[in-house]
């Protein structure tokens, strides 16, 4: 809004807060760029969007800070009241209160952020000489002779590179090269060591290794002066420093990086079982050639002579000899499988003409009709046999409900004088004769008196 002054012409731009706030948050973000800040956390706090809102301060300010959601959950750490952190922030300002703060998009433990600060500087500066490319890195030697290991003479990755050497390639010589790999004076050491090993011209390989640990521990492997005696190093130098996850200075500029010690040590030694088993395969292809070889040469020698033999007049009058005796076999063999032909077929024909003979005729038929007669009386004798199985089952089940087969276990039936069957004592009148019929016979009785 523009009003008049009432003492002058001058007209005046009256300014609303928000309208004010926005201007001013506008002007700070567009002055100031993205900026890295090292401070303590205080009055941290957790809200429920899970956005934080703490203060970086020093011994003499503060200052507000918010890191939204989608930032804090990419932290690996998790800060908290007193914690130093160094943060990566946009300048603003929260409109609604009118307050300065900062947005923060990154943030790392202020200890190892110096480190990794110093790593990524070193890292881009040696990139841009060219330490880092690919096209001035060695192939490393198949076979290495004589390995100079540096490293620590006693921690685990020599005893990790020597146990895997025995298994593969006991045949390599491996030299352990003992320097600091932690510490204020590692680095010299290091890069001393690689110089010293590079100028005795007595190694074929170099290998830079030592265990795993925080980007502190591995310090003296992200040293300029390490990176530039592994650059300069005649020698290939295989680099292979921390765990997997971890990656160094060395490791970029070395001619081969390895994820461990152990897979450093697999990499540069060849397989000895592998060696052996492809020996023992050439080896017995050697045999099977030069075996295949002899005796082509002697089917060779053989045929040269024999050609030469060939050539002589005896030998040609022998061959022909030889040929007229065989011709004579062949005609002498020709000769009796013709008679043995036509006598077989003589014979064949002779016992046609008896088969069709009336007398053999008359016994072929006299043959088939005694056939018949014997199939008949044994198919009339089975029938026979059947029917007198079957008459006696029927015999037997007649003999089951037959009045007499009762009587034979006792049993009597009475006939009255008329032939009629008394079924009951009742209709029965005394001195009524009766005629009782058993198994064997019939017995006469009287009836004395009436039940």
């Amino acid at each position: 809004m523009i009003e008049a002054s009432p003492q002058t012409d001058t007209p005046r731009h009256v300014l609303t807060p928000s309208a004010l706030n926005r201007l001013v948050r506008e002007l700070i973000e567009g002055a100031l760029p993205m900026i890295w800040i090292e401070g303590e956390i205080s009055n941290f706090m957790r809200a429920a969007s899970g956005h934080w809102y703490f203060s970086l301060k020093d011994a003499a300010a503060e200052v507000r800070c918010a890191m939204f959601a989608r930032e804090n959950t990419r932290l690996r750490f998790r800060p908290g009241n007193g914690s130093k952190v160094l943060a990566r922030a946009r300048v603003s300002l929260y409109e609604a209160r009118g307050s300065f703060q900062l947005i923060v998009e990154q943030m790392e433990d202020a200890g190892e952020g110096a480190l990794r600060r110093a790593f990524e500087q070193l890292k881009a500066k040696l990139q841009a000489e060219g330490l880092f490319d690919e096209a001035r890195k060695r192939a490393l030697p198949a076979f290495p002779r004589r390995i100079g290991v540096v490293t620590s003479a006693s921690g685990a990755a020599i005893r990790d590179v020597l146990s895997v050497a025995r298994r593969c390639f006991a045949l390599t010589e491996i030299d352990v090269l003992p320097v600091l790999v932690q510490g204020a004076e590692a680095p010299a050491q290091i890069a001393a060591m690689l110089g010293k090993a590079a100028r005795a011209g007595r190694y074929d390989l170099l290998l830079l290794t030592r265990g795993g640990g925080s980007l502190e521990d591995l310090a003296a492997f992200n040293d300029e002066a390490v990176a530039r005696a592994i650059a300069a190093s005649p020698v290939p130098v295989v680099s292979a420093v921390g765990h997997e996850i971890d990656f160094s200075i060395s490791d970029f500029v070395a001619d081969l990086r390895a994820p461990t010690p152990s897979a450093a040590a697999e990499l540069i030694l060849p397989d000895g079982e592998a060696l052996a088993r492809t020996l023992a395969q050439l080896a017995t292809r050697l045999r099977n050639v030069w075996h295949r070889r002899t005796q082509d040469a002697m089917q060779q020698l053989d045929h040269l002579a024999t050609r030469l033999n060939a050539q002589r007049p005896q030998q040609r009058l022998a061959d022909g000899r030889e040929r007229m005796q065989a011709l004579h076999a062949r005609l002498l063999r020709a000769q009796s499988l013709t008679h043995e032909r036509a006598a077989a077929r003589l014979v064949r024909a002779h016992d046609r003409l008896l088969a069709q003979h009336p007398q053999a005729r008359l016994r072929q038929l006299a043959q088939r009709n005694a056939d018949l007669r014997q199939r008949l009386t044994l198919a009339w004798s089975r029938g026979a046999e059947r029917q007198a199985r079957r008459l006696k089952e029927l015999a037997r089940a007649l003999n089951a409900v037959s009045p007499l087969e009762v009587l034979q276990r006792g049993y009597a039936i009475l006939f009255d004088e008329h032939g009629g069957v008394v079924r009951s004592v009742h209709g029965v009148a005394p001195a009524a004769r009766l005629r009782a019929r058993l198994a064997d016979g019939e017995l006469p009785l009287r009836v004395e008196s009436e039940k």
